[in-house]
């Protein structure tokens, strides 16, 4: 993990380069030097995707390049987490089913307007056309507690929560017959990971727990996907010693007073 990490903000207006990797036979990674990825996974009748893009002109550029490689119907959108910059361009996709864990759904209730206020605010740049974004919450037409398996016709896909981390409905979609997984902004990749609602005692578990099913492949929440078990490993520590350093120095803060 490199050592200068990139945090988008108000003074961020560079324009980022976007690249589309094929991973294996059924899944791909759309990324864009640090901004949000988004997961792509193609089944034997219906495709999957997992975080949207901010803004539903955005997502078109997802689209594009779904349509390069399949004509399947996009049927289902997982989200990850509940921040804006994740979930606002679901409506492009027209998916039949819009899946989240319940705790995500409680937190699009108590919070979710006032993120979509703070990120659009806080990060112009990463809300492209964001006039293209409809009234109102992205809402989970599916919830699930713990964990929940999709059939994209033979493929296999499990949708699981395996603890709180960067926000406290953190979902993972895991590819057991692949060893893919997709972390959300549970692991970031040479780029700093946003901690505002993180619990920071519960990330590293979380992380190990992740690292348990030994992913061969992972497409983090920003930075590139990592395609070997060496750079899957990496990072997952690279994530948690940021997440242990910076929960340590808030304790040391508190302490002193």
């Amino acid at each position: 993990m490199s050592t200068e990490k990139k945090f988008a903000s108000q003074a961020d207006l560079e324009v980022k380069k976007v690249s589309f990797e094929k991973l294996s036979d059924n899944a791909y990674a759309y990324t864009a030097e640090g901004d949000p990825n988004t997961g792509i996974i193609v089944g034997d009748n219906a495709v999957m995707v997992i975080d949207t893009q901010a803004t539903p002109v955005m997502a078109q550029d997802v689209i594009r390049r779904i349509r390069e490689v399949t004509d399947k119907p996009i049927k289902y959108v997982v989200m990850s987490h509940y921040h804006a910059v994740r979930v606002l361009g679901a409506s492009a996709y027209k998916a039949d089913h819009i899946i989240a864990s319940r705790d995500t759904y409680d937190l699009i209730v108590e919070r979710g307007e006032q993120d979509k206020a703070s990120e659009i605010g806080r990060f112009p740049r990463l809300f492209q056309a964001v006039e293209s974004v409809p009234p109102g919450m992205t809402w989970p037409t599916i919830t699930f507690q713990t964990e929940m398996t999709v059939w994209l016709g033979s493929l296999e896909v499990k949708i699981m929560q395996l603890g709180r981390g960067h926000t406290k409905g953190d979902t993972v979609v895991w590819l057991p017959s692949q060893k893919i997984l997709f972390s959300g902004d549970l692991v970031e990749f040479d780029a700093t990971p946003y901690a505002g609602d993180a619990y920071y005692e519960d990330w590293p578990a979380t992380l190990d727990a992740i690292a348990a099913l030994k992913p061969e492949k992972l497409v983090p929440g920003r930075g590139a996907a990592l395609q070997t078990p060496d750079q899957v490993a990496a990072g997952l520590q690279g994530t948690k010693d940021f997440v242990s350093d910076l929960y340590a120095n808030v304790r040391a803060g508190a302490v002193k007073g």
